[in-house]
């Protein structure tokens, strides 16, 4: 009925460019280098105003423009400012270098609340279900999910549940070889059934996690909409408590749009964790600013590039620092 895609002895292939031994940037680094784009388009403008002599009327008007155009949304722009302005009244606060502190404070106390790690101990198997729109990077992400996983001891087992794409099981079939993760496939049927092959495997082999991978679709597409929900009760058929984690991923480039889908699939699933996905080619990445402010979703991993390493949990003060330069 369904094909499995055997472990393999031999180790994985890399997956994106790595750099030689001893030559490895750090996270934070490469995190900084990830934000770059956005970093530009905030410090640019920042830069300027910043360095002027004073705090006036005209320099608040021209951070609000600022931060809009980095994609923080006017909710969370409006919050920004009004806590500022309060804070200079408050603290008698005069010299923009003194501003730049406190909107430092403010962007890390904003994001703070989202900072919330993904922990898979609580129950074995943990079963996490991947959901999106198309071209956000689920699949990808779920490849480096895998590693990460991996890195912590976890035994980790695919569902190949994008019954739509052709090339999605393949695609899938081909992260599994290069992270030696078994993979749940079947020829035909419906992701539901695929899925729940899976969770009962995952139940005989002792699996730690199942990332169980899902069709790309556009929240417009009501009957798609339907049948991911579906998706989710047969899960709970299995397993009565699960999925455990249903994780939104959502693509950093689609700025403002990105809220509409949290919406969307929050209301359809009950999303309890967002993956945030290529960081590194986009001057959007205020985007989580709006986030915090309309949807304070625990976001469980960002992406800022194509290896495998290159998808980590979310630090507030590590993405603030890298957002707006804090070291430089």
């Amino acid at each position: 009925m369904f094909g499995f895609l055997k472990k393999k002895e031999e180790a994985p292939a890399p997956v994106g460019a790595a750099a030689p031994a001893g030559g490895e940037r750090s996270w934070t680094q490469r995190l900084k280098a990830g934000l770059a784009k956005t970093r530009s388009a905030l410090n640019t403008p920042l830069a300027d105003l910043f360095s002027r002599a004073r705090i006036d009327d005209e320099l608040l008007e021209e951070l609000e423009s600022t931060l809009l155009m980095a994609d923080c949304g006017i909710d969370a722009t409006t919050w920004l400012l009004g806590e500022l302005k309060a804070q200079v009244k408050r603290e008698k606060l005069e010299t923009p270098a003194q501003l730049r502190l406190a909107l430092v404070a403010l962007l890390e106390r904003l994001l703070a609340p989202l900072e919330q790690p993904l922990d898979v101990s609580t129950h074995q198997p943990f079963i996490v279900m991947i959901a999106g729109v198309n071209g956000a990077g689920k699949t990808t992400s779920i490849g480096k999910l895998a590693h990460h996983f991996h890195d912590d001891g976890r035994k980790v087992l695919f569902a190949a549940g994008d019954t739509f794409r052709a090339a999605a099981r393949e695609q899938l079939m081909t992260w599994g070889e290069r992270n030696n993760v078994t993979v749940i496939a079947q020829q035909s049927g419906d992701a539901a059934a695929v899925i729940f092959d899976a969770v009962q495997s995952a139940q005989a082999r002792k699996i730690d996690v199942v990332l169980a991978d899902t069709a790309g679709r556009l929240t417009t597409q009501a009957h798609l909409m339907e049948e991911i929900k579906k998706v989710k009760r047969v899960i709970a058929k299995v397993l009565p408590d699960a999925p455990h984690e249903v994780l939104l991923v959502l693509d950093a480039n689609t700025g403002q749009n990105a809220l509409s889908q949290v919406k969307a699939f929050d209301q359809a699933l009950g999303v309890t964790g967002l993956i945030l996905t290529k960081l590194d080619g986009t001057a959007k990445g205020g985007v989580i600013a709006a986030i915090a402010r309309a949807h304070p979703i625990p976001v469980r991993f960002i992406g800022v590039g194509e290896g495998l390493d290159d998808l980590r949990p979310f630090v507030a003060e590590d993405f603030v620092a890298a957002l707006l330069g804090v070291d430089e």
